[in-house]
């Protein structure tokens, strides 16, 4: 006789680890919402902590997933860091090459989503509320990638943006995660 072993896959950190990130993105997001940046420089060195502060709890969220999609989301932070990085070498830069940035992460992070949302459909309550963010960041991704003004106050909104769409997508990992741990 013999016995199965059902092995399912532990996430590499506790489920209000995710929470908490989650919540901690969305005060940063009204944080940098709030503010009055006068210097390329500022919202810069922000926006290059934020991606790398973001690639960080990719990395970890993308160790409850499996085989390629795995990969994806660990290609998805090394994105974040790559642009985060390129943000605080450049910060002198116009406000073009950084919303350009941040507009082709944008654009990633909402295809990113939109796949995932579908992939999880079957697995995932709350599916329909990662489409829609993943929606909005793509919207908002072309956005950033077609407009040539690169004026201060639709950067601070794109980084603003960003900070919140990211909470969001960590405070309902949260909840999956402790669900699959339950």
């Amino acid at each position: 006789m013999t016995t199965a072993v059902v092995v399912t896959p532990r996430p590499a950190l506790p489920w209000w680890f995710f929470l908490v990130a989650g919540i901690a993105w969305l005060i940063f997001g009204w944080i940098i919402l709030s503010f009055d940046y006068r210097t390329v420089w500022a919202v810069a060195i922000w926006t290059g902590s934020a991606l790398i502060g973001m690639a960080i709890t990719t990395f970890f969220a993308s160790s409850v997933l499996e085989g390629a999609w795995r990969w994806l989301g660990y290609a998805a932070g090394a994105a974040a860091v790559v642009i985060g990085i390129l943000c605080f070498v450049w910060p002198g830069q116009t406000f073009l090459v950084l919303a350009a940035l941040i507009g082709w992460y944008l654009l990633f992070k909402g295809i990113f989503d939109i796949v995932i949302a579908f992939a999880e459909r079957d697995e995932y309550d709350l599916w329909w509320l990662t489409l829609i963010v993943g929606i909005l960041e793509l919207v908002l991704g072309f956005w950033a990638i077609g407009y040539d003004g690169a004026a201060i106050a639709l950067l601070v909104v794109w980084v603003g943006a960003t900070a919140l769409f990211h909470g969001i997508t960590d405070i309902l990992l949260a909840f999956q995660v402790k669900k699959l741990t339950d």
